[in-house]
């Protein structure tokens, strides 16, 4: 018996070297993230309780007088009325930060043609947001979602029927230290992505549910998904968090090169088309509705309330998002919001 069971526990399963060489390079991706992530936000981001969305707090403090670009819903009634002059309450920042992520890795996010794939960009902004939350002490969860199996493709536009519902959704609990944070982002990277339909509005609604105190609210996706989906569960989210959006674009999204007929197969649906890229009137008319479909997703986003940060795959996504913090910054110091 005891022979038996050494022999079974060094005899590797069906499949369990290639899970342990990806989890291997997950681990080697992520260190190595991680440096970079550090070396480049530590010496342009300086503060104790710096973040992406840096802002006055939620803890009641002392009064000023108002100054033009002040948040009306600030304003110390009781003193205003005692002094005749318009007064706001200033506000501590909270000593503990509770930011929560929505990560989709749908099926669409497999895919890059840039410098990453999208699913890369993804990874790295949550890893980026992760350091800049557990860096102060506080605390930072997820959602994670990806798609529904599909059924073998078939060509032409009569493809398998998408499964219907919300596709796979994991809830990350949140916790501070940077073992615990490293532990979730492997199990973000780790996500399997599968090719099928989300639902990103399903994937927002987890952030509403249980309804928490004030905090921070990342969603990272390429919000391809009409807006009709997700609009709603993101303007619910934004009434009690502080909201950002994170889109990732691959150049090919907004424009198609000229190479000929190019096969183009739908990850979500499973369809498979070939297109004529040499037809410059096919190419400018794909061009239009992609610029339409961008305008569609800032407007609904700006419509949220959410601060709005565009990451590309053919870009250096670390130097877009330190630009956009000292953006955010430059704002607040001059009295406006986003």
């Amino acid at each position: 018996m005891a022979r038996a069971a050494a022999v079974t526990s060094t005899t590797p399963r069906p499949g369990e070297p290639d899970r342990l060489a990806a989890t291997n390079r997950s681990d080697a991706v992520l260190s190595r993230l991680q440096l970079l992530v550090t070396r480049k936000l530590d010496g342009l981001l300086q503060g104790d309780y710096a973040g992406l969305l840096p802002g006055p707090g939620s803890e009641a403090g002392e009064s000023r007088e108002y100054r033009p670009g002040d948040d009306v819903r600030r304003m110390d009634w009781p003193v205003t009325a005692r002094t005749t002059t318009p007064h706001v309450r200033r506000t501590v920042a909270d000593r503990e930060l509770e930011t929560w992520m929505a990560v989709d890795l749908s099926a669409s996010l497999d895919f890059g043609t840039g410098r990453w794939l999208k699913r890369d960009v993804v990874i790295a902004a949550a890893a980026a947001i992760t350091h800049l939350t557990v860096r102060g002490g506080n605390r930072i969860g997820a959602v994670v979602g990806s798609g529904a199996d599909l059924p073998t493709p078939r060509r032409g536009r009569r493809a398998a029927a998408v499964p219907a519902g919300p596709g796979r959704l994991v809830r990350l609990p949140a916790r501070s230290g940077r073992k615990e944070a490293q532990g979730m982002l492997r199990a973000i990277a780790g996500t399997e992505i599968r090719p099928g339909r989300g639902d990103l509005g399903a994937l927002i609604d987890m952030l509403n549910r249980p309804p928490r105190r004030r905090g921070v609210a990342v969603v990272i996706s390429d919000f391809l998904a009409p807006p009709a989906q997700w609009a709603r569960p993101l303007r619910k989210l934004r009434v009690r968090q502080d909201l950002l959006a994170i889109e990732v674009v691959d150049p090919r999204e907004l424009e198609l090169p000229d190479v000929g007929v190019l096969p183009v197969v739908d990850p979500e649906t499973g369809e498979l088309h070939e297109v004529q890229t040499a037809d410059p009137g096919l190419r400018h008319r794909y061009a239009a509705a992609a610029a339409a479909q961008r305008a569609e997703i800032s407007a609904a986003l700006r419509a949220a309330g959410a601060a709005h940060l565009r990451l590309r795959t053919d870009r250096d996504w670390l130097l877009d998002m330190v630009r956009f913090v000292a953006a955010q910054r430059h704002a607040r110091t001059r009295g406006t919001t986003r």
